[in-house]
């Protein structure tokens, strides 16, 4: 049989063609069909946004003993005690009380009962009567001047000195006392300090809370903690965080604690200014970019929340811990690089950023914490503990908390501000501008917790009644 390769080819060809062409009229005419029989694409609905807040409320150890521990019921006042024969009295008592617990009038103040009884032997410290009980006592109890045997001058020139960022050693050697005697009257200092801040600091009204942390150190001696290796590794160091919180409007400093860079700190600073403000405050809090910051605020500015179900058939979703919806808090974020500040991001975390700006733009201002931050500065020079490139460095928590507390107090009581000074109206201002005076403010005048600027010597004298006082009648 003749072989014709050609014509094979040829066939090939051709049956491949017709087979590729029916292949190709059936994939169009499937397409079509699919396209023509294929029912109208039905929307999915969109997936459900997650719930906002938090199954279960964060935990707080300082919330814990405060809801634990009953309330203290303050008892009812003693009859006020009215002196209607004898001259006027010269000597002012009502910041005194009677100190012994089974007195009708123990921790009452301004109630008539108190007066003042000379010198005894010629003392520094007056004598005080009360004459319910008909009991004697010196106007120091309480005090840090009670039972010392130091002058007065040298125990308050001591502790100035101290306030204002000298060390321990160096007001030893200054007033050639021994530095243990030195360290023990800042530690009363510190401790009554603290007292005086908790007793004033109460039921406070501010529209802007600042928060910061500044880094501090302090030294390690503490024996069979480490061995020596981890001692040559940490220098005797161990590094700390100076958490505060100030008003930036009177630029009261609210709370000042040392401690850790952490959650349970951030519970702590925040549970210690709700303490501190008012029920019906919530002021706008500003901070950096710590985002701790936002589950303690969580914390302490919740409430639970029922929400209903999302589809007909399923449970009810569990109450979840929300955010109060009056609650404004912002962020300040900035980037640095090569040391250099490149960025600063504003960041709304709770409320909304035409809120806040609107309450702030009542004073001028944005966004910022620039007013914590320069409170750095003064707690760097007021605090020898914490100053840059020292060896004034706290030995324990308790010795670098007790100076934190002393410079609170000396700082809204004692110490005046430029920003607050108010103008006194005098005859000759309208012909002489440049005789214009001003009156120096505090910022616990400017909160209006104080009337006047006080001395060291009213804030070591003030005696700490054992409960807030109710108002005078």
């Amino acid at each position: 049989m003749p072989d014709y390769p050609l014509l094979q080819e040829v066939l090939f060809g051709v049956l491949s063609w017709l087979l590729l062409h029916q292949w190709i009229q059936w994939r169009h005419s499937g397409y079509r069909c699919r396209h023509r029989l294929a029912p109208a694409a039905v929307s999915k609905p969109p997936k459900p946004l997650p719930l906002p807040g938090v199954i279960h409320k964060p935990h707080c150890a300082a919330c814990e003993p405060a809801a634990l521990a009953p309330e203290a019921a303050v008892p009812v006042p003693p009859p006020l005690i009215r002196h209607r024969r004898g001259r006027r009295r010269q000597v002012d008592t009502t910041a005194h009380y009677c100190p012994h617990p089974d007195c009708r009038y123990y921790g009452w103040l301004n109630r008539g009962n108190i007066r003042a009884n000379g010198h005894p032997a010629s003392g520094h410290w007056r004598q005080l009567f009360c004459g319910a009980c008909e009991r004697y006592f010196q106007e120091t109890h309480g005090t840090l001047f009670y039972g010392k045997t130091h002058t007065p001058e040298t125990i308050l020139r001591t502790i100035a000195c101290v306030a204002e960022g000298l060390g321990i050693r160096a007001v030893a050697r200054v007033f050639e006392i021994e530095p243990n005697t030195v360290l023990s009257w800042l530690r009363e200092a510190g401790e009554h300090a603290g007292a005086v801040s908790t007793y004033l600091l109460h039921e406070l009204h501010v529209e802007q809370v600042q928060l910061d942390e500044l880094f501090a150190l302090i030294s390690e001696h503490r024996t069979g903690e480490l061995d020596e290796q981890g001692l040559l590794k940490r220098l005797n160091r161990r590094p700390r965080w100076i958490w505060a919180a100030i008003d930036p409007v009177s630029k009261l400093l609210i709370a000042v604690t040392p401690g850790e860079r952490c959650l349970a700190m951030a519970q702590t600073i925040i549970h210690q200014i709700r303490s501190r403000l008012a029920a019906d405050c919530l002021p706008v809090f500003l901070s950096d970019g710590l985002k701790d910051y936002a589950t303690a605020l969580l914390t302490h500015y919740g409430q639970w929340v029922q929400f209903p179900k999302r589809h007909a058939r399923g449970a009810v979703p569990k109450p979840r811990w929300c955010v109060l919806p009056q609650l404004h808090y912002a962020q300040v974020v900035k980037q640095c690089r090569r040391r250099r500040l490149v960025r600063v991001i504003q960041r709304v975390v709770f409320g909304s950023y035409t809120e806040i700006a609107q309450r702030l733009h009542q004073h001028g201002w944005q966004i910022n914490t620039a007013f914590i931050e320069r409170l750095n500065l003064s707690l760097r020079q007021h605090v020898a503990a914490i100053g840059r490139r020292v060896i004034t460095l706290a030995k324990t928590d308790h010795g670098l908390r007790c100076q934190l507390q002393l410079f609170q107090a000396y700082y809204n009581h004692c110490l005046t501000h430029l920003s607050l000074r108010q103008a006194v109206a005098i005859a000759h201002e309208a012909t002489e501008p440049k005789a214009r005076r001003w009156q120096k403010v505090t910022p616990a005048m400017a909160a209006g917790l104080t009337d006047h600027v006080w001395t060291l010597r009213e804030l070591l004298l003030f005696r700490v009644p054992p409960w807030q006082q109710p108002a005078l009648e």
